[in-house]
Order: structure tokens, then sequence, then C-alpha cells
């Protein structure tokens, strides 16, 4: 039974600061990478995502589906051998509450809207 491959990834965030690089199975999934940043995250930090669907990986221009394994995702072109693949992380804004958003874009009703020229 042949050796199962390890990877070395490391993650670029939004800061530029970076977690790892660590190794991991050629079998991890992309969700399983998020999860592992989510945990890994500064929190002392802006913009700390909460679950893994608050952030995408983009790998060689790509962004990679969670249920894609690492071996699957990654890209041969842009790689040297036995060098670090860097994953850039993006995490969405956090979502404003439907209510405080309602009032914020809804027009005042003792408002006047009218242009006189």
């Amino acid at each position: 039974m042949a050796a199962e491959e390890l990877i070395e990834v490391k993650f670029r965030l939004p800061d530029g600061s970076d977690i790892g690089p660590s190794k991991y199975s050629s079998t991890t999934t992309v969700a399983d990478l998020k999860e592992k940043i989510v945990s890994l995250w500064p929190h002392e930090r802006d913009n700390v995502p909460k679950t893994v669907n608050d952030m995408k990986l983009i790998h060689a221009g790509k962004i990679l589906e969670n249920n894609k394994t690492l071996a699957e995702s990654r890209s041969l072109v842009s790689e040297i051998p036995g060098g670090v693949i860097v994953m850039h992380v993006v995490v969405r804004p956090p979502m404003a509450d439907k209510n405080s958003e309602k009032s914020q874009n809804a027009p005042e009703k003792n408002s006047c809207f009218c242009t006189i020229l």
C-alpha cells in the first residue's frame, strides 16, 4: 500500500497575514480545510468567519468547491515540486439584520423627495 500523499498548504488571509503552512492529506476536503481555518482564525481581527459558508478559498484563480478533495482542487500548473501551496481566503462581510436593513432603505413617512426647479 502506497504512502498517503501530504500536501503543504498555507492560507493567506484578507489582511495579508498567513495561517500555516501545515501538511494535509490529499483526501482532505475543502470544507475540512475551511473548518480548520475557522478554528485557527485570529479572533482579535475584524470580520471573523463563523462558519465555512462565510468564506471562499481561491487557488490558481479558481474558487474551490466544498465537496472536492485537496487532490481534485490543486492546480499542477502553479505548483513547484516540494513547495507550499498558497490558498487565498475571502470572507463574506457580515449580513445586516433584515429589520435594520429595511429601516435604512425605507423612506421616512413624513418626508418629501420633490425637487423644485
